[in-house]
């Protein structure tokens, strides 16, 4: 079931196919100075974009799971996520998940600060946060992540081997 009201939908500019939902996170991510690796940007079928309010959504059919290997990280990205945009941040994100240790821990908001220590910083509930370097989540010229993420399917198919 879809968190995103019809009322919401009206007021915003929705776009479909995998394509032309690229291009538009992609514009969205420039335009609020966010790195561009920030939300995998593959099989996205449907995002939305309110400017009034900043509230923003992308969908997929499925969820998808990233480990950042210079960080080690598990990121699970859910089939909608949600969220509003705003100069230099993602703020009352929903659909994203961590994993710290055995827990996940969802990821309520994301911010680049004005300085130009090149950091940006993940927040989840009750005050934790990581901050990391802008680079790690910025895409090069065909479209990967600089970080050479990788689907959590295909290390399961690799320790098969």
């Amino acid at each position: 079931m879809s968190l995103i009201a019809e009322e919401i939908r009206s007021k915003a500019e929705v776009f479909q196919g995998p394509e032309i939902c690229r291009e538009m996170v992609k514009k969205m991510l420039a335009e609020t100075n966010l790195p561009n690796g920030l939300i995998p940007l593959d099989n996205i079928e449907e995002c939305g974009h309110v400017k009034e309010s900043g509230f923003v959504w992308f969908k997929r059919k499925e969820k998808k799971d990233y480990r950042f290997k210079s960080t080690g990280k598990l990121v699970s990205y859910a089939p909608e996520i949600t969220g509003y945009v705003d100069k230099n941040r993602i703020k009352k994100l929903t659909g994203i998940k961590s994993q710290e240790l055995a827990i996940w821990v969802s990821v309520k908001e994301v911010y680049v600060p004005d300085t130009p220590n090149g950091k940006i910083t993940f927040k989840a509930p009750l005050g934790l946060f990581k901050t990391y370097p802008v680079s790690m989540f910025e895409i090069d010229d065909v479209g990967e992540i600089a970080d050479e993420v990788t689907v959590l399917e295909q290390e399961k198919e690799t320790k098969k081997d």
